[in-house]
């Protein structure tokens, strides 16, 4: 076992970049965050300064070292959880991104992947590969926009000039002073290039969206090395040693090790998935397969199920910043609470089109069942239970493929904090939640990974007995009422989609 104090967590998400400190009784001894501009240049286009990421990530990690006087020999390692499917191309020969990353909520490629992809035969194949349905939201034809669009790109690529990564990538390129260009499979698993049953990077996708493959990082082990710290500030030489995305992270923080166990992220979208074991199970519900973190040592890839919400917690800065009917988001639960329902209202935050189980480019946001009566705070109810409707949806396909039940709904992130959505996601739902005392389980995945690979911890067993008592929330409403909301949701999701 290792003896020294603390690993960190660098939780690098789509808003936020965040370092955290985190003991060997799995507590958050302390965290910094800071958050980066969020730039929309077209309808439908999100864009992060790549650098901004950088710097943001990088300044929270150095003020958690000063604040707390951290040498190398107090660090066991550093655990990093990203963003996923967010591309970035840079120049290694300066470190400069050559454009804005492209983020995983935005659209521009809509059009590009149904020229590429729109022949069912085509589709297939992609799906077969790489678990995933052709779509704009994963990294491939992100990639293929930016060699197509950015003066010179393409030439510089083919003559093996640039570099493609996820954040993670960037992020490890850099904290090793450019030495290890690399990723993890469960963020390589989201490009739409790599091969989830063969384990690399896919020749025949390569080809088909353009990508050059001296641009591909190396894959390696989640829970594993990935070089040492070598960047002014940081503690030198501490090992990276766990990587995931966010979502696989989140997984694993949760110690759903087993096949059948699943939990559900409440963040800027809301991410299910189920651990499938050994089993690479295609869906039938529009929803994808995905490669999960794994332990070291367990000898085999390991595989989600995984449906994916393109606004979730997003709902509620929407309330806030757009249409100005809160001034915070913890004032949400107050306000919906002022009404017993929301009077027969629907919110669906259709804003990037549909995420799973519809995949629906084209659908927009829309508000149902406005009356005269209808004020603030059955707006506010409705933005919140959207949510859970969203949620709902993907549990009922989730169990459909998996053909088990999801008797445990382990949940984790920023709004799973609102009990008044929590409550109200168990009665629609009609599944136990369980919320763990520590709901950042997205960062605590990444340490965990981290700190198995380097001893700080003995095993999935141990961090299983690390895990404080949860908040339970069972079903209280009449299941017939429930069904009744749930018909009005999915009248309102047809409208949206119209």
């Amino acid at each position: 076992m290792s003896n020294k104090r603390y690993v960190i967590a660098l939780d690098q998400g789509t808003t936020s970049s965040r370092a955290i400190l985190v003991d060997h009784d799995g507590a958050m001894v302390d965290a910094v965050q800071r958050p980066f501009t969020q730039l929309y240049p077209k309808p439908g286009w999100v864009e992060h300064n790549p650098q901004e990421i950088l710097f943001s990530q990088l300044g929270s990690l150095t003020e958690l070292v000063a604040r707390h006087g951290l040498s190398t020999d107090d660090i066991a390692g550093i655990g990093i959880d990203n963003q996923r499917e967010t591309t970035i191309v840079w120049d290694p020969s300066t470190g400069q991104p050559i454009a804005n990353a492209i983020v995983w909520q935005c659209r521009r490629t809509a059009k590009l992947v149904e020229e590429l992809c729109g022949d069912p035969q085509t589709a297939q194949r992609i799906r077969a590969k790489t678990g995933l349905l052709p779509d704009a939201y994963f990294s491939a034809s992100k990639v293929r926009w930016l060699l197509d669009n950015v003066k010179g790109a393409r030439e510089r690529a083919e003559a093996g000039e640039l570099l493609f990564g996820t954040v993670d990538s960037y992020l490890i390129w850099v904290l090793t002073g450019g030495l290890v260009h690399a990723t993890d499979p469960t963020n390589a698993s989201r490009t739409m290039l790599y091969n989830i049953h063969e384990n690399c990077w896919d020749e025949e996708l390569l080809e088909l969206f353009g990508v050059p493959a001296s641009m591909m990082p190396g894959v390696r082990p989640s829970s594993g090395s990935f070089g040492e710290t070598s960047y002014p500030g940081v503690p030198a030489a501490v090992p990276i040693c766990g990587v995931a995305g966010d979502q696989q992270s989140s997984l694993f923080g949760q110690c759903c090790f087993a096949p059948g166990q699943a939990k559900n992220t409440y963040g800027t979208g809301c991410f299910l998935l189920m651990h499938t074991g050994a089993d690479a199970i295609e869906s039938a519900n529009q929803l994808v397969t995905t490669i999960a973190a794994s332990a070291p040592g367990v000898g085999h890839t390991e595989y989600a199920l995984e449906g994916s919400v393109f606004v979730g917690g997003a709902v509620i800065q929407w309330l806030r910043d757009e249409l100005g009917l809160i001034r915070t988001a913890a004032e949400s639960e107050a306000l919906a609470a002022e009404v017993p329902d929301t009077g027969g209202v629907y919110v669906v935050p259709a804003f990037t089109g549909l995420g799973a189980p519809w995949w629906d480019a084209d659908a927009r946001g829309t508000i149902c069942g406005i009356t005269r009566g209808t004020n603030r705070s059955h707006l506010v109810r409705a933005g919140l239970e959207s949510i859970a409707y969203q949620v709902t949806d993907l549990v009922h396909a989730m169990e459909a493929d998996a053909q088990r039940p999801i008797d445990v709904l382990n949940v984790d992130g920023g709004a799973s904090a609102n009990d008044l959505l929590m409550q109200f996601q168990a009665d629609v739902s009609r599944r136990c939640l369980h919320r763990p005392h520590n709901v950042e389980t997205t960062a605590l995945g990444a340490a965990y990974l981290a700190g198995l690979a380097c001893g700080f911890w003995s095993g999935t067993e141990e961090l299983q007995a690390l895990r404080a008592s949860d908040d339970v929330f069972e079903p209280q409403m009449d299941a017939a009422d429930a069904e009744k909301l749930l018909a009005g949701w999915s009248d309102a999701v047809r409208r949206a989609r119209a």
